[in-house]
């Protein structure tokens, strides 16, 4: 055990031997807050050597440093964490755009996982998990007092095993789901027409494949188009974020100058800036795009970036507001340290972080259903309506003989996206004052 101790003292001496000329002052200050911080790691060795030696039961030293690491980072904010070796391992499988699971993208939230967003065509997707819902058991397991990435480690198992969620949504009552897990295989875009000349890009995550997937998705439906785009709209909606590099290279895409994202951390000189290169690869083309509660992160990021250049509309919801750095650094042998070191600021300055994205037009989402002509009642209906009395009429008290076409199946219910339907009738709107104006 002194061996430990005498080791924690000298990483902590270390550390802090590069002491300024200051003045005596300042030396002396620093040399105080030294022997403070020593004091505080020795204190740290001793609770160790006595849970190691007179708790009620052995316990597991790695698992013990482990979870003590932890509890130090997550104290922080709910973004640091401690990665073991197998946690990192999955985490950069994940980045590729492949890795196993559920498919949701969580944060810890009063010490339950929230939801930032299911990720689309995923088990978590297609069981209804949404946005904003909390997690509080697993397999009937509270999550409570579980660290974030105790808990994700959790939900991801074998392909084709089960787990059960409790979820609490809103002011329901708590309800379970059971989900199969599956291998997650993320394609970060979708690309479509919609009403004939509208182009669609959907943004599903920000990975390694997610720029030249929207390049080439954008490039094909371009061509499809015999008379050109009338406009285009980028899907941020649910996008959970990702890569820093990609969210640049999906911004620059669209901006031919400027800037697209600063950060800044406790030290001045450690900021650092991105800038557009000339070329948009929509050649001005309107845009708009959408965002939720759900979209986070590098969302965040390429959304700012458009709005303040007012190189698109942003509609919708305002957004998660995740806005701070996460540096992953490796340490040889024992996986690596998830740490907040910076936050990330729009090009005109504003910090995203709790703020989120203010979207230009709010539109929250309604869902249009289009009603079966076969579902509306009318008049004949009425309980007691009087009958029309000529030929083929219906007598009062008779029910209607029914045809055999009136028991055919129903014609499937058409839902409509409100918020996309809106941001197609801006585009139109914009198409045709461009028309007049030319």
């Amino acid at each position: 055990m002194k061996r430990l101790v005498c080791l924690v003292a000298l990483i902590a001496t270390l550390g802090m031997t590069s002491l300024s000329a200051h003045g005596a002052t300042e030396e002396t200050k620093k040399k105080a807050g030294d022997r403070e911080t020593f004091r505080q790691l020795e204190l740290f060795g001793t609770v160790f050597d006595r849970v190691r030696s007179d708790y009620v039961e052995e316990v597991d030293v790695e698992k013990l440093i482990e979870n003590a690491i932890n509890g130090m980072l997550t104290s922080l904010d709910p973004h640091s964490s401690y990665l073991n070796e197998k946690i990192f391992q999955d985490m950069q499988v994940q980045t590729r755009g492949e890795f196993g699971g559920l498919g949701i993208e969580v944060t810890l939230e009063d010490g339950l996982v929230k939801v930032m967003s299911p990720i689309d065509d995923t088990p978590a997707a297609r069981a209804g998990i949404k946005t904003g819902d909390l997690i509080t058991h697993l397999d009937d397991e509270q999550i409570r007092g579980l660290t974030l990435q105790q808990a994700v480690e959790k939900m991801r198992g074998p392909i084709g095993t089960k787990i059960k969620l409790t979820i609490r949504r809103d002011s329901r009552e708590p309800f379970q789901v059971t989900i199969t897990r599956a291998k997650i295989k993320i394609t970060p875009i979708k690309a479509r027409i919609e009403e004939k000349d509208i182009g669609y890009i959907r943004i599903t995550s920000f990975n390694e494949q997610t720029t030249r997937g929207l390049r080439r998705g954008f490039t094909r439906i371009a061509k499809e188009v015999k008379g050109g785009l009338k406009g285009l709209v980028v899907d941020l909606r649910n996008n959970p974020g990702g890569l820093l590099k990609e969210a640049v290279s999906v911004s620059d895409a669209f901006l031919d100058k400027g800037e697209i994202v600063s950060t800044r951390g406790r030290d001045p000189s450690h900021g650092q800036r991105w800038n557009a290169s000339k070329g948009d690869i929509a050649g001005g083309l309107p845009m708009v795009v959408l965002v939720n509660g759900g979209s986070a992160s590098a969302s965040e990021i390429v959304a700012g970036a458009l709005q303040d250049h007012r190189r698109a509309i942003i509609l919708g919801t305002k957004s998660f507001g995740k806005g701070s750095v996460q540096t992953i650094i490796p340490l040889p042998g024992h996986g690596a340290l998830r740490l907040t070191t910076q936050l990330y600021y729009t090009p005109s300055g504003r910090s995203i972080q709790a703020k989120g994205i203010e979207p230009d037009i709010e539109v929250k989402q309604l869902r249009l259903e289009q009603v079966s002509d076969a579902e509306q009642r009318r008049e004949k209906d009425l309980r007691g309506a009087l009958g029309n009395g000529g030929a083929g009429g219906v007598e009062q008290g008779k029910e209607p003989e029914k045809k055999p076409e009136d028991s055919a199946t129903k014609p499937e219910e058409k839902v409509v996206d409100y918020q996309l339907t809106r941001a197609i009738g801006i585009l139109r709107g914009i198409a045709l004052y461009k028309h007049g104006v030319d």
